[in-house]
């Protein structure tokens, strides 16, 4: 989804490449400019001083006082080549297909019996996290990838929202542009398989 740093007022904002079709190991760090200013850089050499004696250091300009060494420079073609490619389908016509694979998918998944859906935000962005009633979510995951749909499953970097609601883990499908609702008839068929085998 579109996003404004701006209109957010947000002191930082990051977001990793590989979320954007770009490689992994790279991605963007936006922060205030008085904030980034007033901070000490976190690694030494190359690019992030301006000069260096033996009396002091002086740091080069933003965004080069926080990118010692050696920059990441395939990475940065690479994310770089990503974003254009994204630019060029339209972030709103991405956003549209995976709102209309997401709406499609509860409906599928929901009418599973012992599935519960986890997360209903309005505008959530297009991944749906489940629970079938009696099988963990690695056993889920397992099946599934047996049947050839790829899901994750685990804590997905939520730990304490998962303990205040008691939850071990979750199952989490995530759609992206290239996905279509073959992919979420093969869910529910992986699903329906789980259950089948562990239920």
């Amino acid at each position: 989804m579109r996003v404004d740093v701006r209109d957010l007022d947000c002191d930082f904002y990051g977001f990793s490449g590989h979320k954007v079709y770009g490689p992994t190991g790279i991605g963007v760090l936006y922060g205030k400019a008085a904030l980034l200013e007033s901070m000490p850089p976190y690694q030494g050499g190359g690019d992030m001083i301006r000069s260096v004696t033996f009396e002091k250091t002086e740091y080069n300009d933003l965004p080069h006082k926080f990118e010692a060494g050696t920059p990441n420079i395939a990475g940065s073609i690479g994310l770089g080549a990503a974003l254009d490619y994204v630019e060029a389908i339209g972030l709103d016509s991405i956003e549209a297909h995976e709102h209309e694979l997401l709406d499609y998918a509860t409906a599928t998944v929901s009418d599973i019996p012992g599935v519960r859906i986890l997360g209903t935000a309005r505008n959530k962005a297009g991944v749906l996290s489940f629970l079938v009633d009696g099988i963990h979510p690695h056993d889920i995951g397992t099946i599934l990838d047996r049947e050839g749909v790829a899901i994750r499953a685990g804590h997905h970097c939520a730990q304490p929202v998962m303990a205040r609601f008691g939850v071990p883990a979750t199952a989490r499908a995530s759609f992206a542009m290239y996905n279509t609702r073959e992919d979420v008839d093969g869910l529910a068929r992986g699903i329906r398989k789980v259950k089948e085998i562990l239920g």
